[in-house]
């Protein structure tokens, strides 16, 4: 009998299409939905079309009964909060932007799913990202980036440990999104055509200030934007209304175009800039994970990306003696942004990556 496979199910066409090619492949498959959103009004049912959205429930139960295999919904509200919200909220009030789906990913949609898994029996999870989880020739488990980069995910998966990732399938890296579709309409999937989601699913408005406001943290106060010589310009909302390298909505006008290059929380001012001046050339980088190799003792060569849909960069990136790593760009690359992810890519291969400090 082929293993058992539980699939991560939110409602769209790629965890559907995951969960049916999966039953096609011969697996014994479950389908879950994890209840992660906080707020069951009826408002934010409707609002919320996102993996989060009580709606993904109805979807997800509807193709799992067009496929023909069991289905459940599992409870992660306090894991969201505490691995998710929490930390979105404290890494903007610390004048950083932080990237919430890469700690959903690690501590929730793998650390919890797959210990719940295993406890009833599985041998795999699965998801409908567009990435491909292979085994490299020293042993070691890495993801590699899906056949269509358009679509590619593996930049939000950078985190994932070798159990993890040892115990992943992840069958629609194999495709292109069109394809997927294609493979959900011939099957019948109710969500074949549903539209995917954007924003983050626990702010569906896009307003991170009022979300964070609502979470009943204590917000930092209006403060200055200074230049990068230390001239005061203007005032600002409060910190958690920017991000390095936005241009639009300072409500500040000036006769050229100015960008936020820092946040400063300690004093509580944002900075601006002039365009080139938030271009740098070097990062230093914690908290990191290595994937493809074992940490390494001498400073390598990679590509990397230091935002979701930024291309890729020539980088030389050296291991300090207390864990963190400095990554040299000969190219300057634009927006550094603290509290982002910075992952190194050798061709298709994820070999690690760490948060931007």
């Amino acid at each position: 009998m082929k293993p058992t496979v539980v699939v991560g199910m939110s409602g769209g066409v790629d965890s559907s299409a995951a969960a049916w090619l999966l039953k096609e492949q011969g697996y014994q498959v479950i389908g879950v939905t994890m209840q992660i959103w906080q707020d069951e009004s009826e408002d934010v049912v409707s609002e919320n079309g996102g993996c989060c959205g009580l709606s993904a429930v109805e979807d997800a139960r509807r193709v799992a009964s067009v496929i023909g295999i069991p289905y459940y919904v599992m409870n992660f509200k306090d894991d969201f909060r505490k691995y998710v919200m929490d930390y979105f909220v404290k890494e903007y009030i610390a004048g950083r932007t932080p990237n919430p789906c890469i700690a959903c990913n690690r501590y929730v949609k793998w650390e919890a799913l797959l210990r719940r898994s295993m406890e009833i029996g599985a041998d795999y999870i699965a998801t409908g990202h567009y990435a491909r989880v292979c085994r490299m020739d020293n042993g070691r488990y890495a993801l590699k980036q899906s056949a269509t980069a358009a679509k590619d995910q593996t930049y939000a998966l950078y985190n994932l440990t070798q159990h993890q990732l040892s115990h992943t399938l992840m069958p629609v890296g194999d495709y292109t999104k069109d394809q997927i579709r294609a493979v959900a309409e011939a099957a019948g999937l109710p969500v074949a055509h549903k539209p995917d989601s954007q924003e983050i699913c626990f702010v569906p408005d896009n307003d991170y200030a009022s979300f964070i406001e609502g979470y009943g943290a204590k917000v930092p106060p209006e403060g200055n934007f200074v230049s990068t010589d230390g001239r005061i310009l203007g005032r600002h909302k409060g910190i958690t209304h920017y991000t390095i390298g936005q241009r639009k909505g300072l409500g500040i006008a000036f006769g050229e175009p100015m960008f936020v290059t820092e946040i400063r929380p300690d004093t509580n001012e944002v900075v601006l800039g002039r365009g080139n001046e938030v271009f740098s050339q070097r990062l230093v980088c914690r908290n990191l994970n290595w994937m493809a190799i074992e940490e390494p003792k001498e400073e390598i060569t990679v590509r990397a990306k230091i935002r979701y849909n930024h291309q890729g960069a020539l980088c030389h990136v050296k291991v300090q003696p207390d864990g963190s790593a400095v990554c040299e760009f000969p190219e300057p690359v634009r927006a550094v942004t603290p509290g982002q992810a910075v992952v190194f890519y050798d061709g298709e291969y994820v070999i690690g990556g760490g948060t931007i400090e």
